[in-house]
């Protein structure tokens, strides 16, 4: 296993903050979305800070390396393209499952939107492994994998959180991305202890840690990366700071978007977390930290990997159990389709409802002339065509098939504004501009006959 690379202190790149981004002071690095990125058009600010010598990780989302089906290719070679337009000394993605149902199943394919935890067993387990490294084969670069926050957890679980990361850690040599923020967002939803979680982490694998905010409401913690970080959060990075010199911290942000100040004010205190977890000054309450040394224990770690077996692939018999569970717990939740068994039936309501919430929140960004055509009616109208209407494609896709909707039940009630829905949706649902000759008006007004009807 080769050593990590050291990557200091960072903050997550968006479009939004980016001039923010270039004039921050003591930025060592920057993460941004690999999906939002064109390798052959990257954002002007990406490549000064490039030119700058500010390194650059590509942070993929839409992989599913948690999910049933082994990872898609395409999805592989795009991660792979951006990491070596980047010139990126790792390339990061989630564990987790995006998406289920398809051939595997004989089941509709359905999207999530989001990232879904997977169930902490043994089918799951080798599954898992052998998609990291289907991935670990396809990349330039070392793969790091990250924790996810979880409102849900999967009826009898074999294994900690810790556990299965260590585990994953051991069979596959990929590095870890440990997101603290995730580790506080699992202990209020779901009862589970940080300071355990981290003491059965394989310390020498972490590749770098993320910090973020969240918002506390009716006892369930939503990781929404757009609120300040808070104290428990910091706390349980001084306890793994206490453990690990973390080789780099990067504060993640992607709405809500603060004051250059203050951006900078929650950097300045994630330096000051870990200075205070080196120096030995562990929170009361956040478990014992033990001084541990990165780069002597990365020796130990890759030595105790090469010595394990890594055993055989997962059977099609595990995908196919692991892709059924996870259609119905994804149909549950997008669907509306009866809750499996098992399963908190309060805690998957919120987890429906944020998923609706969010996916009216990207659709307003992708298809930012919708909220304005409809006004204050945009969201609830969103929100009611999602409950029983799953999301099949991206999000492109379910802004068309928002607005057919609307249209075929002859919504809104304004004219104008169907008018003006209607001429957006023709506008919009080809895979090119509208043409102008003969042949193509003609196919037009034969669709708005048929939405019409």
């Amino acid at each position: 296993m080769t050593r990590t690379a050291r990557l200091g202190t960072g903050i997550g790149w968006r479009p939004e903050i980016a001039d923010v981004v270039e004039r921050m002071p003591g930025i060592d690095w920057v993460e941004a979305v690999s999906e939002n990125l064109c390798p052959g058009h990257l954002p002007d600010s990406l490549l000064r800070l490039r030119e700058r010598g500010v390194t650059v990780v590509p942070h993929g989302v839409s992989l599913g390396l948690g999910g049933a089906e082994r990872p898609d290719a395409g999805r592989l070679a795009a991660l792979a393209e951006r990491a070596e337009a980047l010139e990126s000394p790792l390339v990061t993605e989630h564990i987790a499952f995006v998406r289920a149902g398809g051939p595997l199943t004989a089941s509709p394919l359905l999207e999530a939107g989001h990232l879904l935890p997977v169930p902490r067993t043994r089918d799951a387990l080798d599954v898992l492994c052998e998609n990291v490294r289907i991935a670990q084969d396809a990349l330039p670069v070392p793969l790091a994998v990250e924790n996810i926050a979880a409102l849900v957890s999967w009826p009898d679980e074999e294994m900690t959180e810790g556990q299965f990361l260590y585990e994953l850690a051991d069979r596959t040599g990929v590095r870890l991305l440990i997101d603290v923020a995730n580790l506080h967002t699992n202990h209020v939803n779901l009862g589970e202890d940080p300071a355990e979680a981290l003491g059965e982490l394989p310390l020498e694998a972490i590749a770098y840690v993320h910090v973020a905010g969240g918002f506390e409401r009716d006892g369930v913690w939503h990781d929404s990366h757009a609120h300040p970080v808070p104290r428990p959060v910091l706390d349980i990075l001084t306890d793994l700071a206490s453990r690990v010199a973390p080789p780099g911290v990067l504060l993640e942000r992607d709405e809500n978007f603060p004051e250059g100040e203050e951006l900078a004010g929650e950097v300045e205190a994630i330096r000051d977390a870990v200075a205070k977890g080196r120096a030995g000054e562990v929170p009361t309450g956040t478990g014992t930290g033990t001084d541990a040394d990165t780069d002597a224990d990365a020796d130990t770690g890759a030595a105790t990997r090469r010595a394990t077996p890594e055993g055989a692939g997962a059977r099609d018999t595990e995908r196919q159990r692991l892709g059924l569970a996870q259609a119905a717990l994804l149909s549950a939740l997008v669907a509306g389709t009866p809750v499996p068994e098992g399963f908190d039936r309060a805690r998957l309501g919120v987890q429906a409802r944020a998923l609706a919430g969010k996916r009216a929140d990207v659709v307003a960004k992708v298809a930012p002339e919708l909220p304005v055509l409809l006004g204050a009616g945009y969201r609830p109208a969103f929100l009611s065509y999602a409950q029983r209407r799953p999301m099949t494609g991206g999000y492109r896709r379910d802004a068309l098939d928002f607005v057919e909707h609307l249209m075929r039940n002859g919504r809104p009630q304004d004219a104008g504004v169907r008018g003006a829905l209607r001429k957006w949706w023709l506008e919009r649902s080809g895979p090119v501009p509208r043409s102008e000759r003969a042949g193509a008006r003609w196919a037009r007004a034969t669709r708005r006959v048929l939405l019409r009807r």
